[in-house]
């Protein structure tokens, strides 16, 4: 399967934007877990990264650009511009990781 460039800037080096699909998104939510809590809890007295914390954010953002690219692909894009990340607290203890960008078709610039 091809791979689509995600990027985000307005364009893409060497090429021209032809034609605008449309926004494209991928998304998850994501709970605490009591037992991440209470080492991070300790890691807040002696200071250090929280490891767990650290892992469940990289699995969410590889998670959230999987699903962003597949709906793109869905449009039958060539790549995506204007990428950008956000989070928000939706309870408790739970949050959710947006990523959005505008799905494009190219053209080679000789």
């Amino acid at each position: 399967m091809k791979t689509i460039p995600v990027v985000t800037t307005e364009t893409l080096a060497g090429y021209r934007i032809t034609e605008h699909l449309g926004i494209v998104r991928g998304n998850t939510i994501r709970a605490r877990h009591i037992g991440r809590d209470i080492l991070a809890g300790l890691k807040n007295i002696v200071g250090g990264e929280i490891n767990d914390y650290t892992k469940l954010m990289a699995e969410s953002r590889e998670q959230v650009l999987d699903r962003m690219v597949d709906e793109a692909r869905a449009l039958q894009a060539e790549a995506i511009v204007s990428v950008r990340f956000t989070t928000s607290m939706l309870a408790q203890g739970a949050a959710e990781l947006l990523v959005f960008g505008t799905a494009v078709k190219l053209e080679k610039i000789d």
